[in-house]
C-alpha cells in the first residue's frame, strides 16, 4: 500500500517537487548592447539560462545599437562577453545552438529605417526560430531615451498584443530622479505598453539571498513571535562598496548614494524585511504586502538630526592611494552630490511601531557588504553581577545578502571557566557551505522570469511612487544644506552618521 502523501513526509515522491521553468519561444531585444550592462551581466545571462537548458531551441537574442557591425560582429561581442564573465562553464554545443537565433541590427533611436529594420529581423526569426511572435524589449538605455523607444515601437507594430503572442518591455532603474519625473516616465511607458507588460527590473530582488528572506521568515515558526516591536529595538540595512564611482563619472554626479540605491534597492529590501506574511507568494499577494508597508514607513520630522550625508575624501585605502570624489574625472569641484547616504525612517503600524529603521549605503568603504540586521533589546532582567556581562553586546540576526552569503546569529554564552563570564558569539549559516548548488546571478533569474511573464520580483509602479514619496522630503532638504561632510577612504562614513545613532543610544555595526 502507497503511503499517504503529506507535505512533512519523508518518504514524498520525488516526482511532487517542483521541476524547473523552461521559457516558452521568444525573442530578446537588448536596445544599448554595447553598455557594460549588456556586456557583464545581460549577455553572459542568457548564456547561462541556456546552458542550464532553461532556454527553448526557438529563442532569439537581438543586439539594437548605433554600430556599424554586422551580425557576425556583434555574434563576436556575445562570444567574448560570455567566455569572460558567464558564470556556467563554456561548452561549444550550447553556444552553437545559441548562434542559430542572433542577430544584430543597427540604427538609431529616431530612424523610422532602423525600426522597420528591427521589425523584419523579428519576423525573419518568428518563422527561422519559431520564436512564436513573443518579443521582449530590454531597455538598457538612459531614462531620457525611453520614449523615442517605446514611441517607436509602437509605431511600427511592434508592442501589439495579438492572440496567442506577447510584447514585453523590461526598465532598468532609475526609475525617474524623484516624485514627478517617476510619473513622467510611467505616463510615457504606460502609453504603450499595459501595466502586466511593464517589467521594472531591480537587480537586487533577484538575489537568491533576498528571496530567501522569504523563506527564512515565513517558513520558520521560532523566529515570527520576536519579529516585532516587542523585541526588535532597531533594524539597520546596509550596502556598502569599497570601490570609487570609477568610470560612471556622467552617471552619477547629480544623482548620489540615496537616488541610486535607497530609494530601490534599500527601500525594496526594508520593505521585505518588514511585511506581513502574504497569503501566498503570487505576485499580487507579495505586492499588496510591501506596498502596504512602504504605504506606512515616512522620513524623520527632524531631517536634519537624522540623516547623514557625505563625500569621500583623497587618501590611503589599504596599500592603494585613491582619489577623492572631487578629483574623480568629470566630476565638478562644487559638486555637492552624496557618495555616503544614511537615514532613518519609521514604519508606522502595530508591528514595527517605535524601531527606527537605518538605512545606509556607500562607497569607499573597508569593503564590500550588503546586509539585514534586525538588533534586539537587552533582556529586561540579568541575574547577573555586572562584571560579569561586560563583553555581552547585542543580540542580533544578520541576513547577510552580499558577498559571504548566509544567515548570523549573535548572541551570548559562557565562557569556559569556574566564573559566570558571558562573552558574545555568533551561529553562521553559510550558502556555500550548506549547499552544493550555485546560485544563479540575479539577471538569470529576473531574464527568465521576463520570459516567462512570471511578475512577483519586479517593483510595481505604485512601490516606485511611494518609495520615492518617502525620499523626496529628504532630497530636498539635503538641497538646501550646503556640502555633504568628508570622510576618509577606507573609513565607515563621517562624523554626522555616528551621531545620528548615537542620539538613540545605538552605533552603526562593522560587518
Amino acid at each position: 500500500m502507497t503511503p499517504p502523501v503529506h507535505r512533512n513526509n519523508p518518504l514524498r515522491n520525488p516526482a511532487d517537487y517542483r521541476l524547473p521553468r523552461i521559457a516558452g519561444p521568444s525573442v530578446l531585444v537588448i536596445f544599448g548592447v554595447t553598455g557594460d550592462l549588456s556586456r557583464k551581466k545581460l549577455m553572459p545571462a542568457v548564456y547561462d539560462l541556456a546552458n542550464r537548458g532553461l532556454l527553448p531551441p526557438g529563442f532569439g537574442l537581438v543586439g539594437f545599437a548605433r554600430r556599424d557591425w554586422e551580425t557576425q560582429d556583434f555574434a563576436k561581442e556575445v562570444h567574448d562577453s560570455v567566455k569572460q564573465h558567464a558564470r556556467t562553464e563554456f561548452r561549444e554545443e550550447v553556444w552553437q545552438q545559441l548562434l542559430e537565433g542572433i542577430r544584430f541590427v543597427p540604427g538609431r533611436f529616431d530612424d523610422d529605417e532602423s525600426f522597420v529594420r528591427l521589425k523584419e529581423t523579428l519576423r525573419d526569426l518568428d518563422e527561422s526560430q519559431a520564436t512564436g511572435g513573443n518579443h521582449a524589449f530590454y531597455l538598457s538605455i538612459p531614462p531620457s531615451s525611453f520614449e523615442p523607444v517605446v514611441s517607436q515601437l509602437k509605431k511600427h507594430g511592434m508592442a501589439e498584443r495579438r492572440e496567442g503572442q506577447w510584447s514585453r518591455v523590461v526598465i532598468e532603474k532609475p526609475f525617474g530622479h524623484d516624485l514627478e519625473s517617476a510619473r513622467e516616465l510611467d505616463a510615457v511607458v504606460s502609453s504603450v505598453f499595459p501595466a502586466e507588460s511593464v517589467f521594472r527590473i531591480d537587480h537586487y530582488l533577484g538575489k537568491e539571498t533576498v528571496q530567501n528572506m522569504l523563506a527564512f521568515r515565513f517558513a520558520n515558526q521560532m523566529f515570527e513571535p520576536i519579529w516585532n516591536n516587542n523585541y526588535v529595538s532597531h533594524v539597520q540595512i546596509t550596502m556598502a562598496e569599497s570601490i570609487g564611482i570609477g568610470g560612471r563619472a556622467g552617471y552619477y554626479d547629480g544623482v548620489g548614494a540615496a537616488r541610486d540605491v535607497i530609494q530601490n534597492h534599500l527601500l525594496q529590501l526594508l520593505a521585505l524585511t518588514a511585511m506581513e506574511e502574504p497569503n501566498s507568494f503570487e505576485a499580487a499577494q507579495l505586492r499588496v504586502e510591501k506596498q502596504k508597508v512602504l504605504a506606512a514607513t515616512r522620513a524623520p520630522a527632524d531631517i536634519d538630526a537624522h540623516t547623514a550625508r557625505g563625500q569621500y575624501l583623497g587618501g590611503w585605502q589599504g596599500a592603494e592611494k585613491v582619489k577623492g570624489y572631487l578629483e574623480e574625472d568629470g566630476i565638478p569641484a562644487d559638486s555637492t552630490t552624496e557618495t555616503y547616504a544614511a537615514i532613518r525612517v519609521d514604519v508606522d503600524n502595530r508591528r514595527w511601531a517605535g524601531v527606527p529603521f537605518y538605512l545606509r549605503t556607500a562607497k569607499r568603504m573597508p569593503r564590500r557588504v550588503t546586509e539585514v540586521a534586525l538588533q534586539f533589546k537587552p533582556a529586561p532582567h540579568l541575574p547577573f553581577n555586572a562584571s560579569d556581562t561586560e563583553a555581552l553586546g547585542t543580540n542580533a540576526l544578520v541576513m547577510r545578502i552580499q558577498p559571504d552569503e548566509g544567515i548570523t546569529m549573535r548572541f551570548g554564552a559562557k565562557v569556559p571557566s569556574t566564573q559566570m563570564e558571558i562573552r558574545e558569539v555568533s551561529m553562521d549559516f553559510d550558502y556555500g557551505g550548506s549547499f552544493t548548488e550555485s546560485s544563479p546571478e540575479a539577471y538569470e533569474r529576473l531574464i527568465l522570469d521576463v520570459l516567462l511573464g512570471d511578475p512577483p520580483l519586479f517593483p510595481q509602479q505604485e512601490e516606485v511612487e511611494l518609495s520615492w514619496q518617502i525620499l523626496d522630503p529628504i532630497l530636498e532638504r539635503w538641497a538646501e544644506s550646503g556640502t555633504p561632510e568628508g570622510y576618509a577612504p577606507g573609513t565607515w562614513g563621517p562624523q554626522n552618521s555616528v551621531d545620528m545613532l548615537a542620539r538613540q543610544g545605538f552605533s552603526w555595526r562593522r560587518p
